[in-house]
């Protein structure tokens, strides 16, 4: 028995002919070119939808554009980046193109992999979140494809960037910490060994922002380097309370490490504030959650990816405008993790003292 026939796949021919007009016509109507009238837009839409026609992406690409857009994650499940997506997808909402992902799985082989696949399929631009490739990289694929690049910082004349002031960042959460009376502060890094990327990317910059307002504080800085990872902060939060002098305040440098952090304190029935506070960075839909209530750095993701979006609208009008570099203000969002330190806990501490659950790690809600 023979497989059935594949159904023919629906041309721009057939449309023409279901609304009874010229196959010029109804590509015009296709790249909202000049000079189609109301009438004629309606015809060809309406053609469009009953007979379920879909362009060809690669034969649009041969015409000029695929009107979709390539965005580059290194990690699909840190909850920061879906914050980035929204406002990148919000902002392109009312143009043609479609925006496609793939995992740069934090590795330079896997990054170019992906990037490359993007560029060899067509796409008409691509937004690279955090990538850890060498410059020499980005450059050589923003040569060949208009490219946004965030949550790196650095300046390329072949590519813009959009970034947060990490160290502006970091700087909020110790004098948040200071403030609070705490003195002994650790901060979980992602492990960063590259010279062009200590210079460059967020965590390094993050963790320069700690040391450098430790020491304007007159404290001494204290680091443990794991990785960016819910289980880096596990490990890194394990390692801290191994001290004889643990830390009273752990600054995670992203909020999916302050979910380890988190989990092992209360794993260790360490309180959270009461025994140690805990901040993150990224003000994540995860911070805000009522049971969790993380203090929290907030780069603004959405508005990261609303800017990245109009960057790289103006690069496909014009490639060779100048490059930009846009760099958003960070604020701080201070909720039930932090407290002042169980020394400093007194008469003038109750709503603290309040907030603090007596045996897990997790901060338990004010009760009226």
């Amino acid at each position: 028995m023979e497989p059935p026939a594949q159904p023919r796949r629906v041309t721009i021919v057939d449309v023409a002919r279901h609304a009874q007009v010229s196959t010029t016509a109804v590509s015009k109507v296709l790249r909202n070119a000049y000079g189609t009238s109301p009438k004629m837009r309606a015809k060809v839409r309406q053609a469009i939808a009953e007979l379920g026609y879909r362009p060809f992406a690669a034969a649009r690409g041969m015409r000029g554009r695929t009107y979709t857009i390539g965005v580059m994650l290194p990690d699909i499940r840190n909850p920061f980046f879906p914050e980035i997506l929204d406002g990148l997808t919000d902002a392109l909402d009312e143009t043609d193109y479609q925006v496609l992902m793939g995992p740069g799985c934090n590795g330079e082989a896997a990054e170019a992999r992906v990037t490359e696949a993007m560029i060899d399929r067509g796409m008409d631009g691509l937004v690279l979140i955090a990538p850890v490739s060498p410059r020499s990289h980005l450059e050589q694929v923003a040569g060949t494809v208009p490219t946004v690049v965030v949550g790196r910082h650095g300046q390329s004349a072949v590519y813009d960037t959009v970034s947060d002031d990490d160290i502006a960042g970091a700087t909020l959460v110790v004098d948040h910490l200071v403030g609070l009376g705490h003195r002994r502060i650790a901060h979980i890094e992602h492990a960063e060994t590259d010279p062009a990327r200590m210079r460059e990317m967020p965590n390094a910059l993050r963790a320069e922002g700690f040391r450098l307002s430790m020491r304007a504080h007159g404290l001494a800085d204290d680091v443990v380097s794991t990785t960016y990872t819910q289980e880096g902060g596990y490990l890194g939060a394990k390692k801290l309370l191994t001290r004889a002098d643990r830390p009273t305040a752990i600054f995670a440098g992203a909020d999916i490490v302050a979910m380890g952090v988190l989990e092992a304190l209360d794993e260790a029935g360490v309180s959270v504030p009461g025994d140690i506070s805990v901040v993150g960075y990224d003000n994540t839909t995860f911070a805000a959650l009522g049971p969790i209530s993380l203090s929290s750095v907030d780069q603004a993701g959405r508005h990261i990816g609303a800017e990245a979006a109009r960057l790289l609208l103006a690069r496909l009008t014009d490639r060779g405008k100048p490059s930009a570099q846009v760099k958003l203000t960070p604020s701080l969002v201070a909720r039930l993790t932090t407290a002042p330190p169980p020394a400093r806990a007194g008469a003038g501490d109750v709503e603290g003292a309040a907030r603090t659950r007596t045996g897990g790690g997790f901060p338990e809600p004010l009760r009226q």
